[in-house]
């Protein structure tokens, strides 16, 4: 049973930034991502690093320059930096770990089996 605990969500004028926290304990796998969800629209990928090494994350071309995943120190946690928030930002941003976040690209978020409780991301104009 994998726990999530995230944080840094909230609000932010556009053209600021947000930086979310996730650490995933009981995880034994060496992948983990961030999608997000607005209401009344699909899951969209934001995210995914190797955990197990080096390697280039992955990012959604909608945040691709402005968003960058990375680890932290403490074991399977993963920090996403959110520069330069434009109000299409907003929405819910779950952070997940599974392994085969880390097998396809683009990354499979609708097939994964373990995420957290998600936080709310608005940004306003």
């Amino acid at each position: 049973q994998v726990k999530f605990v995230e944080s840094g969500g909230g609000s932010v004028q556009a053209g600021g930034s947000l930086r979310l926290s996730c650490s995933a304990s009981g995880y034994t796998g060496d992948c983990m991502g961030w999608f997000r969800q607005a209401p009344g629209k699909e899951r969209e990928g934001v995210a995914v690093i190797w955990t197990g090494g080096d390697g280039t994350p992955w990012y959604g071309n909608s945040v691709k320059g402005r968003f960058k995943i990375s680890k932290d120190n403490a074991e399977h946690t993963v920090i996403l930096q959110m520069n330069s928030l434009k109000t299409e930002d907003t929405a819910s941003y779950y952070c997940a770990a599974d392994t085969q976040l880390c097998t396809n690209t683009p990354p499979t978020f609708n097939a994964i089996n373990s995420w957290g409780q998600g936080t709310s991301i608005t940004v306003y104009s």
